[in-house]
């Protein structure tokens, strides 16, 4: 898969800068997948500390506008945006392209008021979603969050180890299964002894 990417310098900051920051925290779990897609972005492994430096200023300053106009300048108009309701709750969701995933859409979720709820990668629609049948299916990269909860109900959610990262408890091929997720990508799926 090639990727043109934008050059990453010091004034900017956007759609190649911001992937860089999804990779840095997927390195966590798989180190050489993110690597080699740092490659494909054209960036060097200082240039990602950099992006991930200003990404964390950005959201810890004072005089930040709210992460929904942080989404926009950094990644500019979405490619799509329309109403969903969760359970009572109406909010907007808005869609962008990341062309290391070009599947896969980030989307933020985000109240009446602007508060974002919710911020992770979904299959872009009219995708192909993967198939899932058996645990070994589920390979690193290749599924998000709500298709394996689809695919493995019930399913269970459990605490995630870090705000980017959510957790999912199931069964699958009859042994207890918890799949770990970064920004709704799926990372790893360890069998779980300790599990009921």
């Amino acid at each position: 898969m090639s990727v043109n990417p934008s050059p990453v310098t010091r004034e900017a900051f956007g759609p190649t800068e911001f992937q860089l920051v999804l990779l840095r925290r997927m390195a966590d779990f798989q180190p050489g997948l993110a690597e080699e897609a740092r490659h494909r972005l054209g960036a060097s492994l200082a240039q990602q500390r950099e992006a991930n430096k200003r990404w964390q200023a950005m959201v810890r300053s004072p005089r930040s506008r709210g992460a929904l106009a942080r989404y926009r300048s950094v990644l500019g108009p979405p490619e799509s945006t329309g109403s969903r309701a969760i359970g009572d709750l109406t909010c907007e969701a808005l869609l962008w392209r990341v062309p290391l995933w070009p599947d896969l859409r980030f989307e933020v979720l985000a109240a009446p008021d602007g508060a974002v709820w919710n911020e992770w990668l979904v299959r872009a629609p009219g995708a192909r979603s993967p198939v899932l049948e058996s645990a070994e299916d589920l390979l690193p990269w290749s599924a998000t969050v709500d298709e394996v909860a689809r695919a493995f109900a019930p399913v269970r959610p459990m605490e995630g180890t870090a705000p980017t990262r959510w957790r999912l408890a199931f069964t699958a091929s009859g042994r207890a299964c918890v799949a770990e997720f970064t920004y709704g990508l799926l990372q790893e799926v360890s069998v779980r002894a300790d599990l009921p």
